[in-house]
């Protein structure tokens, strides 16, 4: 086919931008454009963005600045930014960097194709709306290929919550729960191109209420529902409100074989007064008492969390509370950030705590959590676990896979087995991975 063209595709951010750009290049690839690795063989360059981490926007600002030498040396090249920054800064994209075609919000992904077809007769296209329709409609599935073992699924977007610091109900947009039957038809799908596991992926996944024939399902019957689908093995969901978590959703952690000991389940703060200034709605007092529910009904389970080091107004005293509640939840992995303001959001417009006190918090808070994941990983040694394989390491013969606890483990195995749930010994704890024998 002579006129297919080439389209490159750049992912920032979570994992549900990952899904993201593989919904958009579907998309684009029944307009006629395969993906290429190369950007510099490209006829579109997509740049998926993310307005969660520092300096988000000026970061895609400078991304776009290094691709302008490709743009000169092929003035037919179309550069579009998509994703939350595209969604908070809009036209001022397209002023400060006129080398930009097409500027698209992520509910606006379905319109890429007719906004594509814009710029390719010399229109610079804009969309950020929050359309009435579902984009999920309208984002064609595409040719039934194999996958890898693991995939994202989206079945929640959007946020109610608005805490203090956060942009995404702004670039998001309100809750929005797919229908139940939509989810169980792409699922099967998935499991038929050779998915043994799938990630259930919302930005606060927990609040799902979608509908079904018999009304509104949680999370928790979505995923019972989803255990019954042959050939699907694991089912994981992030990320979590601790204020969403219901009795039906801790006791599935229990009941539902398929779903994986391994639950995300943020808390930012362990101060009550810093837990209130950034709108939480939960004190450091009931996600602990949560935390002991699940852990009852799930003993194994392995639990993550985040954290906001410098929020403003935080003193010494509420950092210290933090320090308390992360050594009596014991966290086997955990995400840790300065907090940097958002334009837009309310805590954008308090005076911030010195760079010198988040920079020492987040290293002291930064310490005590990686000896507690490395305490978790190291015992793992002498365990047996299953582990989906996924892709070959990188010594021969060697395969990479994961654990029902989501460690990264590697072992000797044939390379038949990509995609196989195998069960193994862990003989060794190694930076950030395990070491294992097959059973």
């Amino acid at each position: 086919m002579t006129n297919v063209k080439k389209l490159f595709v750049k992912t920032y951010g979570c994992q549900m931008n990952v899904y993201d750009s593989e919904r958009m290049a579907t998309a684009m690839g029944a307009s006629g454009y395969e993906l290429t690795d190369a950007a510099d063989q490209a006829d579109m360059i997509l740049l998926n963005t993310c307005h969660i981490r520092e300096k988000a926007a000026e970061k895609i600002y400078s991304e776009l600045g290094r691709l302008k030498p490709l743009k000169t040396a092929n003035p037919d090249l179309k550069i579009g930014v998509a994703g939350c920054v595209a969604q908070a800064e809009g036209e001022e994209i397209m002023r400060r960097q006129p080398l930009v075609d097409i500027v698209v919000g992520p509910q606006a992904y379905h319109r890429l194709p007719a906004m594509a077809r814009q710029a390719d007769s010399g229109a610079k296209v804009i969309d950020t709306e929050f359309p009435a329709e579902d984009k999920f409609d309208y984002l064609p599935r595409g040719p039934k290929m194999k996958r890898a073992p693991a995939a994202f699924l989206t079945v929640q977007e959007g946020c109610d919550k608005f805490c203090a610091f956060c942009v995404v109900p702004y670039t998001r947009g309100a809750e929005v729960s797919r229908p139940a039957g939509r989810i169980l038809a792409e699922a099967r799908d998935l499991v038929e191109r050779g998915v043994a596991e799938i990630t259930l992926l919302g930005q606060n996944v927990n609040a799902y209420h979608g509908s079904a024939d018999d009304g509104d399902w949680t999370l928790a019957q979505l995923i019972r529902a989803l255990a019954k689908v042959d050939g699907l093995e694991r089912i994981r969901f992030t990320t979590s409100h601790p204020n969403d978590m219901s009795d039906d959703l801790i006791a599935a952690h229990g009941e539902v074989d398929k779903l994986m000991p391994y639950l995300h389940l943020p808390v930012q703060s362990g101060s009550d007064r810093i837990l209130k200034a950034m709108n939480r709605k939960h004190t450091a007092e009931s996600y602990l008492r949560l935390v002991e529910r699940i852990r009852a009904a799930r003993p194994d389970l392995l639990l993550s969390g985040d954290f906001i080091v410098g929020f403003p107004g935080e003193t010494e005293a509420d950092f210290n509370d933090t320090l308390a509640l992360v050594n009596e939840v014991n966290y086997g992995q955990a995400y840790s950030f300065k907090y940097s303001s958002r334009p837009g959001t309310p805590a954008a417009e308090k005076t911030e705590a010195s760079d010198v006190d988040k920079s020492d918090r987040l290293a002291r808070l930064q310490t005590l959590l990686t000896t507690q994941q490395k305490a978790a990983q190291d015992g793992m040694v002498g365990r047996d676990v299953k582990v989906l394989f996924e892709k070959t390491g990188r010594l021969d013969g060697q395969l990479v896979g994961k654990s029902e606890y989501l460690h990264a483990v590697f072992a000797n195995c044939d390379a038949a087995r990509i995609g196989e749930v195998v069960p193994v010994r862990i003989v060794k704890s190694v930076r950030n991975s395990l070491a294992g024998e097959v059973i």
